[in-house]
């Protein structure tokens, strides 16, 4: 699915396209396509190397809205489909 057409399709008013919630929307995209990315080119380590960056931020992202925001990060997590943050 192109960029814009996933970003369309995710309820975001204009003035929070730089929230948090629409910032760790972005790199779950980015994610998405690259693992698309890795099931053709399975040896692309800098690739690799990227989707590890890309992870670590988006993790820190959680983290922080975990922290101020715990129904938000609920919410989030559940629309993304994508799995919680473990606890340490």
């Amino acid at each position: 699915m192109p960029k814009n057409d996933f970003i369309r399709s995710y309820p975001i008013h204009e003035e929070k396209e730089g929230s948090i919630e629409s910032q760790i929307f972005r790199l779950t995209n980015r994610v998405a396509r690259l693992t698309q990315h890795f099931q053709m080119h399975r040896k692309d380590y800098s690739s690799q190397r990227g989707l590890w960056k890309i992870l670590g931020r988006r993790k820190r992202l959680l983290t922080y809205l975990l922290q101020t925001d715990v129904i938000g990060y609920r919410d989030l997590i559940n629309r993304l489909e994508i799995r919680k943050l473990k606890k340490k």
